[in-house]
């Protein structure tokens, strides 16, 4: 056997194998010899089947089963040996494969193509600079949030005409196709332009838009059909919605009422308490928005800051090839830079992994297994009631999916540790911002 590697790049190459007569024909004489022995054909007893005719009926397809297994065990033990980082998975040379006589030929010559990461160097010191942003509720962002909780716990009513703030129930119809659908159109989904069309509607009434026009989010737009993401994006044309009831919720007093629906019976008693709790509890809802896009950002400096070297031919080729059809060139050319975005993130948080022994313990996925189970039912409160069943309710689950609910788990922590170990390292700036100003840089 010959086994010899043509690089075409830093990130390209050719492995090349030559397989001779020596290399794979013992492994075919014993698998004809075991074939003749458990082979059970009519007017021979069993296992005296003569090798010949074997290797007539089945020659073939052993010649073939045994080569492909020679390659693919010499190929893996080559890329061990001389140190290889792959991406991807060999590609073979279908022509050359085409060419095959498997009948005649006693020597064979292979081509795979495969694609290299080389060793690279990334920098988690001080040198490098994040801000880290701090969402403080301002009044007006507390006043929007108490208006909110209002309406949320208010009470619902069906007025005869419609005013600016009421959602619409009702079904929209395609004028010039097929598409129909039932659904609740709220208030503040609607584009501030085209508002002013659904003041003063009864039941009954019917109202024409211009569906691209009315909401300004594809999201909101495939509720509102119930269509997928990619019809929504590209859904043009003229609608009807026709009103079938006006919703207005009456907002909710600043009571006791109200306390004990938000928090719980007597947890507050008055409406600077309660007032409190709620700056509290959102600001805490947006440290975990916070710390999402601290992530987002630390991923980003990071994976700017490496030069990685990938084989980007050689990707688009093998996400074709390996997709069987179901994806095109132009599919693989959308989704490209995030697709690299993504290899890039694994091969640095791998690296950051092995170099600082970051390891995540059978015990510790059990623990953030315990914690998901209990803040689903009820938080701390409910640990007292289950603790007689809570281990077997977090080994159940972690084997579930045939145990993709554990790698999740697992993939998770490991995640949080380097991600730890990150900000421990790099420099962190604070900002203290409103919830807008956290907005504009989350979309930056």
């Amino acid at each position: 056997m010959d086994i010899s590697l043509d690089k075409k790049s830093s990130t390209e190459a050719v492995i090349k194998v030559k397989l001779n007569e020596t290399d794979y024909q013992p492994k075919v004489d014993e698998k004809v010899k075991d074939y003749a022995k458990k082979a059970n054909i009519k007017g021979f007893r069993p296992g005296k089947v003569p090798a010949g005719l074997i290797k007539k009926m089945y020659g073939k397809s052993i010649l073939v089963e045994e080569v492909n297994n020679t390659l693919s065990q010499s190929i893996n033990n080559y890329v061990k040996e001389n140190n290889i980082q792959l991406i991807g998975e060999p590609l073979p040379d279908q022509e050359k494969s085409k060419n095959i006589d498997w009948d005649t030929q006693k020597e064979f010559e292979f081509e795979y193509e495969i694609g290299m990461v080389d060793d690279f160097k990334y920098d988690i010191s001080s040198k490098v600079k994040v801000k880290s942003y701090t969402i403080e509720l301002d009044k007006k962002g507390l006043q929007e949030t108490l208006e909110n909780v209002k309406k949320q716990f208010g009470e619902v009513t069906n007025p005869e005409i419609s005013a600016e703030g009421d959602d619409l129930f009702g079904t929209f119809q395609e004028v010039d196709g097929e598409l129909t659908n039932e659904t609740l159109l709220k208030w503040e989904t609607i584009n501030k332009k085209e508002q002013k069309k659904f003041k003063g509607l009864k039941p009954g009434d019917a109202v024409e838009v211009d569906i691209q026009k009315l909401v300004d989010d594809d999201h909101d737009l495939m509720t509102l059909l119930d269509i997928g993401h990619d019809k929504a994006h590209d859904i043009k044309g003229k609608f009807t919605f026709t009103v079938k009831n006006v919703n207005r919720t009456v907002p909710a007093d600043l009571n006791q009422d109200l306390f004990d629906k938000v928090f719980g019976k007597n947890v507050v008693k008055s409406e600077s308490e309660f007032i409190d709790k709620v700056k509290n509890t959102v600001e805490e809802n947006y440290k975990r928005e916070s710390d999402l896009l601290l992530n987002r950002d630390i991923r980003d400096a990071l994976i700017k800051n490496t030069k990685i070297e990938v084989p980007e031919k050689f990707l688009k080729k093998w996400l074709l090839v390996t997709n069987e059809g179901k994806v095109t060139e132009e599919d693989i050319a959308k989704e490209f830079e995030d697709y690299l975005r993504s290899l890039k993130w694994d091969l640095l948080r791998n690296k950051i992994s092995e170099d600082n022994d970051i390891k995540v313990e059978h015990e510790d996925v059990k623990d953030r297994a315990k914690g998901m189970i209990l803040s689903q039912l009820g938080g701390p409160g409910a640990a007292e009631q289950l603790k007689d069943h809570l281990d077997s309710f977090a080994d159940n689950y972690l084997q579930a999916e045939n145990g993709q609910n554990y790698m999740k788990v697992y993939n998770e922590l490991r995640e949080d540790k380097i991600m730890q170990l990150v900000k421990e390292k790099i420099s962190l700036a604070d900002k203290k911002v409103n919830l807008d100003e956290f907005k504009k840089a989350a979309e930056n």
